[in-house]
């Protein structure tokens, strides 16, 4: 819990890039993407440093990349 108001506090974002397509993806996958707030291909989007958020980068390694 510390961890999290922490990661709050300070601001931490990460930079989510969307490099491959998603169409013979499963729903659920579309899903996640979509959920990021990403709708064009290479386009980069920044979110909370959070657990959440990079567990829907890891659940999608072959659409979704974060840059550092």
């Amino acid at each position: 819990m510390a961890e999290q108001k922490k990661e709050q506090a300070s601001g931490a974002t990460v930079r989510i890039q969307y490099y491959r397509s998603y169409i013979a993806a499963p729903k659920k996958h579309k899903q996640i993407v979509n959920s990021l707030g990403l709708t064009k291909l290479n386009q980069i989007v920044e979110r909370p440093d959070n657990q959440a958020t990079r567990g829907f980068v890891n659940q999608v390694p072959h659409l979704l990349r974060i840059i550092e």
